[in-house]
């Protein structure tokens, strides 16, 4: 019998594979992708400290490690569906059948669409896409392409297509509609970025992103923002234009652009056309949670955290028995966190099976998912720490509720 099957071979899930090895587990990884590594193998960043985070390069390390200590990694393999009998989990995949006594979902996220007129258009694609299509499989998207949306994730994948050659003209808003919500209001987009001033090129751009934390600045920040849009890394960021039409006939061939007033309403008579062969649209991204649904476990609806998020304590286990969580379905970070995250699962999968892993390990392990939270250059949701403290209160009333005295403490299980 296997000990743990892990679902999903990204930095969450292969690092808590790895660590149920080292502590003479039997494990089996399921990933539906050609290589492992998951969201690693599109990312490429500068750190503040000039050095750089090469996704590829960690995610080799880590498919590397798992090859060494006897980790089976199956490739290939898309899971649909997931059943607890008895005591084990059955997990149903486009191979077969897999049983283990305990699961470890390590989905990670998806984009979240921004569907607009045109957007069926060969040449339209998620930044996602465009990042990996550039980083992973070494294809040009286009010659001249927009971004429609602008958050953490678009700005980062902006730079990697520059630097891979890639002319984006510039980046704009989405329309305003019932799915677009806030990420086609000028203000909350300036309270955004605001937050992450320190990634902004250039002293000026850090002060006058600062600057923008004070509400009262925003809206007047926002009358005198120019026309042309201000430019980071020399692509112009246009907080008062949005993308209403993607136009072509078999192809995209350019966008309509309308000119929005400070409250994002679009100026009527404001419209124009820009020239463009490719469109990467950004709309953030979600949980992937589809699989932990029909697991049983308890949900709850946390925005400071991407969305719906299963139920979950600083171990990684969920109410429902055998089964555990890291990584992006816990919550929309970076893959450094999803990395530490992977550790501490591995740890508590461990501990279940083998009744051997000290308290001061553990223990560690959690601080280091604080510190490297703390640290983060890159911050999805501002909020984070305040999402992760409502997670915490809710797996609390959970307990409650089920009228035990306490939480099971890291003390009484390790």
């Amino acid at each position: 019998m296997i000990d743990v099957i892990v679902i999903g071979g990204g930095p969450a899930g292969l690092s808590a594979a790895n660590t149920c090895a080292r502590n003479g587990l039997q494990v089996l990884v399921l990933d539906e992708f050609m290589k492992p590594g998951g969201r690693l193998l599109g990312q490429l960043h500068e750190e503040p400290d000039g050095e750089w985070w090469n996704g590829i390069k960690e995610a080799s390390v880590l498919a590397s490690n798992a090859d060494n200590l006897g980790v089976d990694v199956k490739l290939g393999v898309s899971v649909h569906n997931l059943q607890s009998d008895k005591g084990n989990w059955i997990v149903f995949t486009n191979k077969g059948k897999f049983r283990s006594t305990n699961l470890l979902l390590a989905t990670g996220a998806a984009e979240t669409p921004l569907p607009l007129p045109g957007w069926t258009l060969p040449g339209v694609m998620s930044i996602g896409a465009a990042q990996v299509m550039t980083n992973v499989h070494r294809v040009k998207v286009g010659e001249k392409g927009v971004i429609v949306g602008m958050n953490i994730l678009s700005f980062a994948i902006m730079r990697e297509l520059r630097l891979a050659g890639i002319q984006v003209d510039q980046v704009l808003l989405p329309p305003r509609n019932e799915l677009s919500t806030e990420s086609s209001n000028p203000l909350k987009i300036i309270d955004d970025l605001s937050e992450a001033a320190h990634l902004a090129p250039g002293f000026i751009m850090k002060w006058g992103a600062k600057l923008m934390r004070v509400k009262a600045l925003r809206k007047i920040g926002l009358s005198f923002y120019p026309s042309n849009g201000f430019k980071i890394w020399d692509v112009p960021i246009q907080l008062k234009q949005a993308v209403v039409e993607i136009l072509g006939d078999k192809k995209v061939e350019g966008v309509k652009v309308v000119k929005l007033n400070t409250k994002g309403d679009p100026i009527p008579g404001a419209e124009k056309i820009v020239e463009a062969d490719f469109v990467c649209i950004a709309g953030g991204l979600y949980p992937l949670v589809e699989l932990a649904a029909i697991s049983g476990c308890p949900f709850h609806y946390i925005p400071e955290l991407g969305g719906h998020i299963p139920l979950h304590n600083e171990r990684m286990e969920t109410p429902v028995d055998g089964l555990y969580v890291s990584g992006n379905i816990t919550g929309i970070e970076s893959a450094k966190i999803a990395m530490a995250q992977g550790v501490v699962a591995g740890l508590s999968i461990s501990q279940k099976v083998t009744k051997r892993i000290k308290l001061e390990e553990m223990t560690k392990a959690i601080e280091h998912v604080h510190d490297v939270r703390a640290k983060s250059i890159i911050q999805f949701h501002p909020d984070i720490q305040k999402g992760r403290k409502k997670i915490e209160k809710l797996w609390n009333h959970y307990y409650q509720e089920k009228k035990q005295t306490k939480i099971p403490s890291i003390e009484n299980s390790i």
